[in-house]
């Protein structure tokens, strides 16, 4: 059975991910720096107590795993590059420990080469970029690292997020090519999940929307 790193565990989509990876029968290594939002019980997870900036941390929860799935981001109060700070810490660990599968989580901010934004698209950009620009420079960053890395890196991207019910219906396009605007949360962790050992998307930014 694949093991899963898995990095944002406790986040509003990675709790989801979680979640399913542990009903679907994966192990689980979680980097959590508080445990106590984990409501998972049984099966539980394996939980390595840290932050994704320290690369001891990081190294004990990527040891023994297949594929790395990094769900983290910028919250307030996060440093300005948290996420390419440690997308770099964890991209080190698997060259360490011989893991070469990562899948990450952006928003369609980030540009992807098979895009085609339309004039909503191109507007939401230059709002993110006006008022978010420091995030979507550090996503712009962890995704340069990600580049650089010779592994199998994925980026899944998503537009608006809710808490509706999960549809399991959902599309995989580009931004401005077969997308809508949003998506939500139980349906992206579906796909996030099928990730973890689907090799289709491998170096691309597919774009999940509904």
């Amino acid at each position: 059975m694949v093991t899963i790193a898995l990095f944002g565990g406790t986040g509003r989509t990675g709790h989801r991910v979680l979640a399913r990876a542990l009903a679907a029968g994966y192990e689980v290594r979680a980097l959590v720096r508080d445990p106590g939002p984990l409501t998972v019980s049984s099966p539980a997870p394996t939980v390595i107590g840290g932050d994704v900036l320290d690369p001891r941390a990081v190294g004990d929860t990527v040891a023994g795993s297949d594929v790395v799935l990094s769900l983290f981001g910028q919250v307030k109060g996060s440093p300005p590059a948290l996420q390419t700070d440690g997308t770099r810490n964890i991209v080190d660990a698997m060259k360490r420990h011989g893991v070469g599968r990562i899948v990450t989580l952006s928003g369609g901010g980030l540009s992807a080469p098979l895009d085609r934004p339309k004039l909503p698209d191109r507007i939401i950009r230059f709002l993110l970029r006006k008022f978010s620009g420091p995030v979507l420079a550090d996503a712009e960053g962890h995704l340069e690292v990600l580049e650089a890395s010779g592994l199998e890196w994925t980026v899944v991207r998503g537009p608006r997020l809710t808490e509706k019910p999960g549809s399991q219906s959902y599309r995989v396009g580009w931004v401005g090519v077969d997308a809508s605007t949003q998506i939500s949360r139980d349906d992206l962790a579906d796909f996030i999940l099928t990730q973890a050992e689907d090799r289709t998307y491998v170096r691309q930014m597919p774009f999940v929307s509904t």
